[in-house]
């Protein structure tokens, strides 16, 4: 640090180039005792431009040369928050009907990123509503909740539109968690996070949207299972103000949020000294929703190295969902600015930059699986809670069984118990595989390949009257194809950077067949596409279908592919 007159000049961690900062601008940040991070446009960040929006779908993540280009990973982690602890980084990500539910993540480097395991194991502990006999909760269950780590060990707290505020914790944050414990129960409210203050009372922060988004400020028991009666303090009241996180720096209580304006949403921040408020408030980031897609929800996090860095998802949705990005934090004048900060002090959205911390190689989250293992990797969430004596990974070892009973509407997949899923990674696309054993099919049965959103599309197998076709149904309607008189089929689906995705099959998993029809991957129910392995039988509970070899290989420019 060398001082300069009435400048001061501090040297960002990645490398970047130096800027001076006013003795104002300096003074400021004194009284709140904190380091100044800041960047120049060209050398380790680069905004958002028009260009971005014709730049390479297959350009993300990791480049493998100490840079990284948004989104950090094209895949569905929405509503995200993230910690540090020690020298890990972890996220939590919303998960809807799916079990188990709330995924989190886990990173060295805030780049890269494995699936470390989930909170819930039983989603049907919220309601019966998420269970395989109801499926009731597309586009419901678990939203956007917030993971903190105090007193040694984990604790993740979220919302479920309909049923409340939920809460549990781990000494790992691979499990295993606790039961969960109902903290509020009324439906309406949203976007919850806890806080302990310096003198050790918790708190908790959440979004009533049925009453016009007032954010409410409750204190919790010493435990943090209950909300302390008599105690409901409105912090704040806007449109559509969700997202909430409070944070305390430097003596002062901060409470991120996002709200609607006329840019789109945006994120926004207040500062107090007490944390009732009074609280004053301003805008951190520019939106624009056809270039940027709203990045918002997410945490504010701080590296070893004093660097500050918000993991966030983009906010409008297509094919892959709301994917992960990652935007460096300035502070100025004692606030927050997420990405590039701008003429007006606001940041703006940042493409590229160098890696926070060097050293870590590319790497993917889990996607490829054997069924090897005893228990089911952390990459598969159910459509809803499953029938548990309905699949098992341990009849046939090295493949995954799943015993056929009739979904709830005939014929209907997104009705039907058991579908195995897990996310597409979008952006160049990619191409799954899948192989299958038909050898026990039964009268009535479907087993295949999925992929779905508000609507579906399946490449399988079907039997009638003791005879087998390879088959494929879009929305129901099913068009059947060859005999099959082998016991083992391949599946593949094959998807492009367009969204649009192809299906064939194959009897030696070398020579494959194209069947079926385009058909476009799609956002629905505040998710990205899912990909899909299922088994039903319209006619009785009768037949199964066993699986393996399950690969997913996907089109990238640079950095980590699946193995």
């Amino acid at each position: 640090m060398v001082k300069n007159g009435s400048s001061l000049w501090r040297w960002w961690t990645l490398d970047c180039v130096p800027v001076c900062l006013t003795g104002a601008e300096n003074d400021s940040m004194k009284l709140l005792g904190m380091t100044v991070w800041v960047a120049a446009v060209g050398g380790c960040l680069r905004m958002a431009t028009a260009a971005d929006a014709q730049r390479s779908p297959m350009e993300w993540g990791d480049q493998g040369d100490g840079t990284f280009i948004n989104p950090i990973l094209p895949s569905d982690y929405s509503d995200v928050d993230a910690i540090r602890v020690g020298a890990e980084y972890f996220v939590i990500s919303s998960t809807l009907q799916y079990a188990p539910g709330m995924v989190i993540l886990q990173s060295q480097d805030l780049v890269n990123w494995r699936i470390a395991g989930h909170v819930v194991d039983d989603v049907s502990q919220i309601s019966p509503e998420l269970k395989w006999d109801r499926m009731s909760r597309y586009g419901r269950g678990i939203w956007a909740g917030a993971i903190r780590h105090h007193a040694g060990k984990f604790w993740a707290y979220f919302g479920t539109p309909d049923e409340g505020y939920f809460m549990s914790t781990a000494m790992d944050v691979a499990g295993p968690w606790e039961p969960l414990t109902h903290v509020m129960k009324a439906a309406g409210w949203d976007d919850c996070c806890p806080f302990w203050d310096d003198d050790g009372q918790g708190y908790l922060i959440g979004s009533c949207f049925k009453d016009h988004y007032k954010i409410h400020l409750f204190k919790l028991t010493a435990d943090g299972k209950q909300l302390v009666e008599g105690f409901d303090h409105v912090l704040h009241q806007g449109q559509g103000r969700e997202a909430n996180k409070l944070y305390k720096w430097n003596g002062l209580y901060y409470h991120f949020f996002s709200e609607v304006n006329r840019e789109g949403r945006v994120t926004m921040m207040g500062r107090a000294r007490n944390i009732t408020g009074p609280y004053e408030y301003r805008q951190l980031n520019h939106v624009n929703p056809r270039l940027d897609r709203e990045p918002n929800q997410g945490g504010i996090v701080q590296t070893e190295t004093g660097a500050w860095w918000f993991v966030t998802h983009q906010g409008t949705g297509a094919y892959e969902g709301r994917t992960l990005c990652l935007l460096p934090v300035t502070w100025r004048e004692g606030w927050p600015v997420i990405g590039e900060v701008g003429a007006d002090g606001i940041g703006n959205m940042v493409w590229q930059a160098q890696k926070p911390i060097g050293g870590f190689p590319a790497l993917l989250p889990q996607m490829s699986d054997a069924f090897a293992a005893r228990t089911l990797g952390v990459q598969w969430e159910w459509n809803h809670q499953p029938r548990a004596e309905k699949w098992s990974l341990a009849e046939r070892p090295g493949w995954l069984r799943l015993h056929a009973f009739p979904p709830l509407q005939r014929g209907n997949l997104l009705k039907a118990g058991n579908t195995l899923t897990q996310r597409l990674v979008g952006a160049g696309g990619g191409e799954v595989t899948v192989k299958l054993d038909v050898s026990a099919m039964a009268d009535g049965q479907a087993a295949g390949l999925c992929h779905y959103g508000k609507k579906y599309a399946w490449l399988g197998v079907v039997q009638s009257n003791g005879v087998r076709r390879i088959a494929y149904s879009a929305n129901g309607h099913e068009t059947c194809g060859a005999v099959l008189n082998g016991a083992e089929i391949c599946l593949r689906s094959l998807s492009g950077a367009d969204g649009a995705c192809t299906w064939a099959f194959s009897g030696d998993g070398q020579s494959f067949t194209p069947f079926g029809e385009r058909y476009a991957l799609e956002w629905a129910n505040y998710r990205g596409d899912r990909i899909g392995l299922f088994c039903y039988n319209n006619e009785a509970e009768a037949g199964q279908a066993d699986f393996t070899a399950f690969r997913y290989d996907i089109n990238r420019a640079k950095g980590a592919v699946p193995k």
